[in-house]
């Protein structure tokens, strides 16, 4: 069966000044799927949806978004997505009926049609109670609510999502999650750029994640995990015990154990899929280790991300690195 592509884009170049944001960007995006995009910062993931959302030129390479080409065919482009960037654009001194309802206007929705659409927007995102009140009143979750229910006034072909949930409580987060969820329930097709990676595993149906402006590596999530193979991690009884924990599982392993001093724990990919948790606790008792706990699990996408890029981000990267003795 062929895939018909809501995104597709081939070898996309993008430079600002002498920052050489995208290096060749592929990018396909199947309809009516979550594409989650990740990378560390300063990889390419804002650039990437400015261009794909006709909002920047770029300086090589080729884009399709709905079947319309970004640069030829922009105005078409425009009419069938809709986008919510990092910050949110609502006016803080306008109510969120208000703020609905000027951007219906700008859309050329006339008469009822704009007070119907606006009022429906509202009750889908639970800001009925508070449409009157100046958007400036409002928490962050319920402006994210508002700056996403502007951007679906259209009802987009493809919506473009750049790190919609930053900042927000887990609340406000699920939220944001449950009102994606429903769109692609309804043939939306959503690019998902995001730091937040269990976002991207409770979301995403592909994921991409590019590294200095190219994709270095797509798949489902548990493909991207298959690719780094499990992680053992023990809990010690003290931490004087850590770094001799953390010199088996080099040996186990073959590569370099995280230790986090706070919680007594020492993990390490094991790329080798025969490894056990029987031989892994076998080990550590030989070598005299006091065990509390062992683990043998699938990586988290955190510790994907980590493995696959050159560089984390602090918000997602776990306590730094320490070679053991």
């Amino acid at each position: 069966m062929t895939t018909t592509y809501a995104v597709l884009s081939e070898g996309l170049e993008k430079r600002y000044g002498d920052v050489h944001a995208l290096r060749g960007l592929d990018l396909t995006v199947a309809e009516g799927a979550v594409c989650g995009v990740l990378g560390p910062n300063g990889a390419g993931k804002t650039t990437a949806v400015r261009v794909l959302a006709t909002l920047a030129v770029p300086d090589g390479g080729s884009a399709r978004v709905a079947g319309h080409d970004v640069l030829r065919e922009a105005h078409a482009v425009r009419e069938a997505i809709g986008v919510t960037g990092q910050n949110a654009s609502v006016d803080g001194e306008l109510t969120g009926r208000q703020n609905l309802r000027l951007f219906a206007k700008l859309l050329r929705f006339r008469g009822a049609a704009v007070r119907a659409r606006a009022d429906e927007l509202l009750e889908r995102f639970g800001l009925t109670e508070a449409a009157d009140r100046p958007a400036r009143t409002y928490s962050g979750g319920m402006r994210r609510r508002l700056d996403l229910a502007a951007s679906l006034l259209t009802h987009p072909r493809v919506l473009f999502l750049d790190e919609p949930t930053t900042g927000l409580d887990p609340h406000s987060r699920n939220q944001i999650w449950a009102a994606v969820r429903e769109l692609t329930g309804q043939g939306t097709t959503v690019l998902l750029t995001t730091q937040y990676l269990e976002e991207a595993d409770q979301l995403a149906d592909d994921i991409v994640l590019i590294d200095r402006g190219r994709t270095a590596h797509r798949g489902t999530p548990a493909e991207l995990k298959a690719l780094i193979g499990n992680y053992v991690e023990v809990v010690v009884a003290h931490e004087s015990a850590l770094v001799p924990a953390a010199g088996v599982l080099d040996q186990l392993t073959g590569t370099e154990p995280a230790i986090d001093r706070e919680h007594r724990t020492a993990g390490a990919v094991a790329t080798d899929g025969t490894l056990t948790l029987p031989r892994v606790v076998r080990e550590l008792d030989a070598a005299g280790v006091p065990v509390i706990d062992a683990s043998l699990r699938p990586p988290t996408l955190d510790e994907v991300f980590l493995r696959l890029t050159a560089r984390g981000d602090a918000r997602t990267a776990p306590p730094p690195k320490e070679t053991a003795a």
